[in-house]
């Protein structure tokens, strides 16, 4: 089965051939150049008039990233982003701001904004920033599909195949194991073995590297 990810010619990164850029600003004119900006380099591009239509629309499992303008009738560029991390979407966000709206962007990055752009902006400069967001969510997306199948590969241990794997990762030998949760040598082979095969791991590093996948999905 091929890759679910796609390299964009003249690109470095993994995007996923599912991936949108969508655009929400009240300024259609706005809205309608920057479509036919990036439709012409090959994105694929849904855009909204307002913040509430795009919340209503948007499912977190749609990859892609979002431009987004700062000031806007009704709710706000800011305000649409704060409900997007409650909702613990995490799309890529890059704000559209005038010169007076720079000091709300720069807020909004340090609370985990990709990036933002001043208008009047550069095409090229705002076609370079959505392929890197596009490569960043791409890239996230496929890290969290390899956490949640390694938690679930893990979660089929028994409680005492997880004491094992636990000692295990922690650089034990099997007789320091067997000593430790007072069982024989040969139960303890007999469980790593079991551990490895319900883990689909043919190493012990790629159980390790899998161990911590999982750990990773549960922070």
């Amino acid at each position: 089965m091929g890759s679910v990810f796609a390299v964009r010619p003249g690109g470095g990164g993994m995007i996923d051939p599912e991936a949108k850029v969508y655009v929400v600003d009240d300024d259609e004119a706005m809205r309608d150049s920057m479509q036919w900006l990036l439709e012409s380099r090959g994105f694929a591009v849904e855009c909204y008039g307002t913040a509430e239509e795009f919340l209503a629309a948007y499912t977190s499992d749609r990859p892609g990233c979002l431009l987004l303008d700062v000031r806007m009738p009704g709710m706000s560029g800011l305000e649409l982003y704060e409900r997007l991390r409650s909702r613990n979407y995490r799309l890529p966000v890059i704000f559209i701001t005038g010169h007076g709206d720079v000091p709300m962007a720069v807020s909004a990055l340090k609370k985990g904004a990709a990036d933002f752009i001043e208008k009047p902006f550069n095409d090229q400069e705002l076609a370079d920033l959505v392929e890197s967001s596009l490569q960043h969510d791409g890239e996230a997306r496929q890290e969290r599909r390899q956490q949640e199948s390694a938690s679930s590969r893990l979660c089929s241990l028994t409680p005492r195949e997880k004491e094992v794997l636990g000692l295990v990762v922690a650089g034990k030998l099997n007789k320091q194991i067997a000593d430790e949760l007072g069982i024989s040598i040969k139960t303890v082979e007999v469980h790593r073995g079991r551990i490895m095969e319900k883990a689909g791991a043919g190493s012990l590093a790629e159980l390790v590297q899998l161990v911590v996948a999982a750990e990773g999905k549960q922070g």
